[in-house]
């Protein structure tokens, strides 16, 4: 499973859900999907997009976990 670390990177900017929606165009429901990965796909613009605005690299975006650590928590 992917996470995508939005939230934390937010926080850490101090800035807001809303004012990455404005900055990025796109919808509340569209960014909260992607927060709680209720999203399939996101292509390399929004990934660049998101590490633009929230100073940090894909590295700091993406988590990955994996399926073994998921059964075991």
């Amino acid at each position: 499973m992917i996470k995508l670390n939005i939230e934390q990177l937010l926080k850490k900017n101090q800035k807001s859900k809303y004012w990455l929606c404005n900055r990025m165009n796109v919808t509340n429901r569209n960014l909260n999907r992607m927060i709680h990965g209720h999203t399939t796909a996101i292509s390399f613009k929004y990934i660049e997009n998101l590490c633009r605005l929230l100073n940090c690299t894909p590295n700091d975006l993406i988590t990955i976990i994996f399926e073994e650590e998921v059964v075991e928590n």
